[in-house]
């Protein structure tokens, strides 16, 4: 198991979680809120009105978001773990906001969605938080835990296969039994990665809380 950071006060490795850096106000992280607001109105928006035009704007908003505020957290080094976590909830409700717009538009692909949306939204979620077991700043960082998983899930071609080849080629093609093949060949991926993660043991903090309350007397 890696040591914790606080056993290393010397520690100035910007992969490494310093629990001094954290906080919810920074310039990614505003970044953050106004994408998925952004987001979050155009897809609507396109839903209402049955725009592919908006909906795709959207989707665009969400990517083009997602860029900039790791890009900009990295560059100003105001990565944080309260950032990352903020991203990665984020990304669930823009991707859902513009899958199910997509599938109230066209019918259709209200199959296809629904399995991306099970990969995405359950297991690459839990996948994507795993990184708070280890103390490490993001899931960008996961290949100082497992290099394998990194490069399935956080590595550029990792995201960009998770992220953007279903909806392209949904969208592109508009077809049902393509876009069903391509969500379910990516829930196996990450179904795959998710019993790596579970045979490498994710990490469970020592100690009891119980014990403590029951010390000082407390009620939890």
């Amino acid at each position: 198991m890696i040591a914790d950071v606080t056993t290393q006060p010397g520690c100035t490795h910007h992969e490494c979680a310093h629990p001094g850096h954290e906080r919810v106000f920074t310039v990614p992280t505003l970044i953050t809120f106004v994408r998925t607001a952004a987001t979050l109105v155009l897809a609507l928006w396109g839903a209402y009105e049955g725009s592919l035009t908006l909906l795709v704007w959207a989707l665009a908003v969400y990517w083009v978001g997602d860029v900039a505020d790791g890009t900009v957290a990295r560059l100003m080094n105001q990565e944080t773990r309260t950032g990352a976590m903020l991203d990665i909830c984020s990304d669930r409700l823009s991707a859902a906001c513009f899958y199910l717009g997509f599938a109230w538009y066209d019918p259709s692909m209200a199959v296809p969605v629904g399995i991306y949306l099970a990969e995405f939204m359950v297991i690459d979620m839990f996948l994507s938080t795993a990184f708070l077991a280890w103390p490490i700043v993001s899931p960008n960082y996961f290949d100082l835990v497992d290099r394998r998983i990194w490069l399935w899930n956080w590595s550029k071609p990792g995201k960009a296969t998770n992220s953007a080849l279903f909806a392209v080629l949904m969208v592109w093609t508009r077809e049902p039994w393509l876009a069903g093949a391509i969500a379910t060949v990516l829930l196996a991926l990450k179904s795959v990665s998710l019993v790596w993660l579970m045979r490498l043991g994710v990490p469970v903090p020592s100690g009891c809380l119980k014990a403590v309350h029951e010390a000082d007397g407390l009620h939890p």
